[in-house]
């Protein structure tokens, strides 16, 4: 199938029905949820049966599509309530089940036999042969392991073009493959494999009183690890972004290209999502010269680095460039500009905003209004105050609980997120 007649979708990650909300206004096609108990996001994720229907019905309103995850390695006690919760699934008619283990996916085609089966990352799909095996069981598209490279899929999606192909173009990565860790499990009696890793390739590690060592391979390359007064990070993978690789696996033969991050925050969604939202966009405009995309993609990339906390970036197995994939020094990188708030609503005049403060905001902070789909206003923060006394504030804390209201230039719409440059 051809580029110009397939429709390339932006899955969105949604770990509440607020950022269920952000993703599809800064242009998410399709978001993912999931049960804590049966998917591998335990933390900081809301839903539950009710509003999985919620958000299934809002999402359909709107013209856009929702899977549920089902992506545990399951235990045989899991298999008590699963016929129940895949038949909830059905009633509420959730788009497509994403699903890794196989005994899983043999009880979704006997409880629901007309489901539409997403093969997760977790199985570990790197080969032709793995995916037609899939296929072959009824599997309509299959995610990809981050394992693979771009040729493979390229030869996959030749050999089985009626197969859909999705990939992860950008978020966290595990050192483990494609996330079959059991550190965690080890460490802290905390499964990975269960939806509650304690992420412990994160952590720091010490070596005593040897502050370095190198670990040489077998071809003669050096690695040195150096340990200072916080330890060292030997495990910590850099995280994914492929922004400027767009034009390249839209030919790829991939029908998706999914973010991860279930449990980031709005402000992470909205900038993730609304940046690939333009870069697919742009990429498919055949009137924008290749040097103008190739700078706005460009632009994009350093948009990340700079706005938005991170690990350093990799474009991971994907283009095998041999690029440095850990993170040694801190688990993070320090970025410029901090998460400020969200806006929740408009006030009387169209240059009052209503934003619900997430850190702290002074009068004089330089600030950027971040809007659908990544339309910046640049400002400076003149003037705040309480929304229902009216009250003036020099300053603004997330921990306040109340609504402020915010003078604008510019008309904002409900929904975007606001950032603080770091001084």
């Amino acid at each position: 199938m051809k580029l110009k007649e397939r429709q390339i979708e932006l899955l969105a990650p949604a770990g509440t029905m607020g950022k269920l909300n952000t993703a599809f206004s800064f242009g998410a096609d399709a978001v993912y949820v999931g049960l804590p108990a049966y998917s591998l996001r335990t933390r900081i994720n809301d839903f539950n049966l009710e509003n999985i229907r919620l958000a299934t019905e809002f999402s359909h309103k709107e013209g856009k599509k929702i899977y549920a995850t089902i992506n545990i390695f399951a235990h045989n006690f899991h298999f008590k309530r699963l016929p129940e919760y895949i038949r909830e699934l059905k009633d509420i008619g959730v788009d497509a089940l994403i699903v890794a283990d196989a005994g899983i996916i043999k009880l979704v085609q006997e409880v629901w036999p007309t489901a539409v089966i997403h093969l997760s990352t977790q199985a570990n799909c790197t080969n032709y042969y793995a995916a037609k095996f899939w296929y072959d069981l009824g599997i309509k598209r299959v995610i990809l392991g981050r394992e693979i490279e771009l040729n493979a899929i390229k030869e996959i999606h030749t050999k089985l073009p009626e197969l859909e192909l999705e990939i992860f173009a950008h978020g966290a990565m595990c050192m483990a493959y494609s996330g079959r860790c059991f550190i965690s499990k080890q460490e802290g009696a905390r499964s990975a494999n269960l939806g509650v890793c304690n992420n412990a390739c994160r952590f720091e590690y010490k070596q005593g009183k040897i502050k370095t060592v190198t670990i040489r391979a077998d071809n003669n390359d050096e690695m040195e690890i150096v340990e200072d007064e916080h330890g060292s990070h030997i495990i910590n993978s850099k995280d994914l972004c492929l922004v400027r690789r767009i034009p390249e696996l839209l030919e790829s033969g991939i029908i998706s290209l999914k973010v991860e991050g279930r449990t980031k925050s709005a402000y992470y969604v909205a900038n993730v999502i609304g940046m690939y939202r333009q870069a697919i966009n742009l990429s498919l405009d055949k009137s924008i010269p290749p040097d103008i995309l190739i700078q706005k993609l460009e632009f994009f990339y350093q948009e990340f680095q700079d706005k938005l906390v991170n690990r350093g970036y990799t474009e991971g197995f994907y283009f095998n460039e041999g690029q440095m994939a850990q993170t040694l020094e801190g688990s993070h990188n320090l970025v410029d500009w901090e998460f400020a708030g969200e806006v929740v609503g408009v006030g009387d005049n169209e240059n009052e905003i209503v934003i619900k403060v997430h850190n702290s905001l002074k009068v004089g902070d330089e600030i950027e209004i971040v809007k659908p789909y990544y339309d910046i206003i640049n400002m400076k923060v003149k003037k705040m105050m309480f929304s229902k006394s009216g009250e003036d504030l020099l300053e603004a804390h997330g921990g306040q609980s109340k609504a402020v209201i915010l003078i604008v230039d510019e008309k904002v719409v409900e929904g975007s997120v606001i950032r603080r440059k770091l001084t």
